[in-house]
């Protein structure tokens, strides 16, 4: 099983060795799943040769792709200033279509009203809750992303591939053919 060379940094209670110069520490790099970590100082963090940041920026707004189109911040914001605008157009625009419904329904009894109008009230705050939300919570990630210095993350899959390898061979050695039960036969001198 192969992963890919993103490591998130952790922070664990027990301090462990560092997997270079084995120092106690308690920050960890870890993948997505867990699947591979080591434990490192966090000057070893800084260093290019060991591992490199990924998604630095100075506002938090977009890692890399901002970086790679050339967009400053003031661009960042103002596509996201529009983009909010047209959501709430858009929510304005659901409501007002559901008050044209409701008018369309003028011909029926009181009963059937009292109804829509429960139901168009239930569906008008939840969607009036979605533009509000998502301006106030940005995505922003909670741990710092690291890449692994491209021979340490050879050193990583090869140590992983050297215990698969032997849990294979442990899962595969009993259904092996054994030393033989009876000696084999001799052949007299003739």
């Amino acid at each position: 099983m192969s992963f890919t060379n993103l490591y998130y940094k952790r922070a664990v209670g027990t301090p462990k060795p560092c997997y270079v110069c084995h120092k106690p520490t308690t920050t960890v790099l870890a993948t997505i799943n867990t699947v591979d970590f080591l434990y490192t100082c966090d000057t070893h963090l800084s260093d290019p040769g060991f591992a490199s940041q990924v998604g630095t920026t100075n506002d938090g707004v977009g890692a890399g792709g901002a970086k790679k189109m050339g967009l400053s911040p003031e661009e960042i914001a103002k596509v996201k200033a529009e983009w909010e605008e047209r959501q709430r157009k858009k929510a304005e625009k659901a409501k007002e279509k559901e008050k044209e419904k409701d008018k369309e329904k003028d011909g029926k009894d009181s009963t059937a009203e009292d109804k829509d109008k429960k139901q168009s009230d239930k569906q008008v705050p939840g969607s009036l809750s979605l533009p509000s939300a998502s301006p106030t919570s940005p995505a922003t990630p909670t741990h710092q992303r690291y890449t692994l210095h491209r021979d340490i993350f050879a050193l990583r899959l090869a140590e992983h591939r050297r215990r698969r390898q032997a849990v294979q061979a442990k899962e595969l050695a009993p259904r092996l053919p054994g030393p033989p039960a009876t000696p084999l036969p001799t052949n007299p001198p003739a």
